[in-house]
């Protein structure tokens, strides 16, 4: 089987990635607190894995003047368009096409290896984690955001959908479970980091509020690439707006509990 097939997939979907700009209202609010934990500095090389439309990669790739410059990787060549569309002259950050899971980007000794939202996805996250590691320079850091557990995100609708879409599928022999919320258990962390030999590993848990319009979390284009099908498509529109009301602000804008993780270790 080939790997990361069905992120291969969802990444490149055309009615997926068109709208990813709406939901990066949301991650992007915790761009400063990743930046921060990075304590990137003049000079350094980055690679930001699974880099979607680039906005932390050109962040990140600020941060490091002058001198230094960022890569980032991702599988969805339309995400990465989009990314390159937003460097507006900006010479230090690049894109390119890679599953972090299996392939090489360029000679690889980076400083730090970064994430945002972006290391879930990797259905042999230990073998993914080892190939990043390759990629870090001895003595590198790598520093990455993911969600914690689905229960601290009450914001996700996968819950409120289960009776409208297809149970997935269980993991092939071999891999594992792929999705926003793999790498919710810190101790799950540390275990696959520990086993792809990183060393100084630790998680850092963060909760904030963040106002964005609801189709930062969900809209019809959500419901449908979740599997809902068109004859159950207002009762699931019924389930979401019902879940959606507990958010609900006074200027029209939903306030979303936001608890992730920042994770950092050495090579």
């Amino acid at each position: 089987m080939d790997p990361n097939a069905a992120e291969r997939a969802r990444w490149n979907d055309d009615a997926w990635t068109k709208v990813w700009p709406k939901r990066e209202v949301l991650t992007d609010s915790v761009t400063p607190v990743l930046l921060e934990a990075l304590e990137l500095r003049p000079g350094e090389r980055v690679l930001d894995v699974g880099c979607g439309g680039g906005n932390a990669t050109i962040a990140a790739a600020l941060q490091v003047q002058p001198g230094g410059s960022a890569v980032g990787a991702d599988i969805s060549e339309a995400l990465l368009v989009l990314a390159r569309a937003r460097l507006v002259g900006n010479s230090w950050a690049t894109f390119q096409r890679a599953d972090m899971q299996v392939d090489q980007v360029g000679a690889g000794g980076f400083d730090v290896v970064m994430s945002q939202f972006g290391v879930m996805f990797f259905d042999e996250p230990v073998v993914a984690f080892a190939n990043i590691a390759q990629h870090v320079r001895p003595g590198g850091r790598l520093g990455f955001a993911c969600w914690q557990a689905m229960d601290r995100n009450p914001w996700f609708v996968g819950s409120v959908l289960a009776p409208f879409v297809a149970a997935p599928a269980p993991p092939a022999p071999g891999k594992s479970a792929t999705g926003p919320f793999a790498l919710g258990d810190p101790d799950h962390v540390r275990q696959i980091l520990g086993e792809a030999r990183f060393t100084a590993i630790r998680v850092d848990l963060h909760a904030h509020d963040v106002d964005v319009p609801e189709s930062a979390v969900v809209d019809d284009a959500q419901l449908a690439f979740m599997g809902v099908g068109a004859d159950a498509m207002d009762d699931a529109r019924k389930a979401v707006a019902s879940k959606m009301e507990r958010f609900a602000t006074g200027d029209g804008m939903r306030r979303f509990p936001l608890a992730f993780q920042i994770v950092t270790a050495r090579v």
